[in-house]
């Protein structure tokens, strides 16, 4: 992150939010209620897990749906974090779910009920 992003304030909530959450996904749409299919199949993947995560809804701000693409230079929706480290997107995330990399990143970090 450059200086210019830590002197944003969208970046500064975005930043304090990653940092409050063990696991947060910016998405479209809340996590009973997903409003994209992207967004939809990494909260199947992540209940499917059973993996405790809030859900951020990018569609409530245009600040927020905006500053998350600069704040992680990823230019999709949604976004996983996990322990404050950016996941990936939808992609990613079902790549890393369906090798079980997910599962053991997940693991690692104490997330999973074994």
């Amino acid at each position: 992150m450059t200086d210019a992003a830590t002197a944003n304030p969208v970046h500064d909530w975005i930043a304090q939010a990653v940092a409050d959450h063990p696991v947060i996904l910016f998405m479209k749409g809340a996590p009973e209620q997903p409003r994209c299919g992207f967004s939809a199949v990494v909260v199947q993947i992540l209940d499917h897990l059973g993996v405790d995560f809030t859900g951020v809804d990018v569609l409530q701000n245009e600040q927020l749906r905006e500053g998350i693409k600069t704040f992680s230079d990823w230019p999709t929706i949604p976004q996983l974090y996990v322990k404050g480290e950016f996941v990936g997107g939808a992609d990613i995330v079902r790549e890393m779910f369906q090798s079980g990399e997910l599962k053991g990143l997940l693991a690692e970090q104490g997330l999973l009920d074994a």
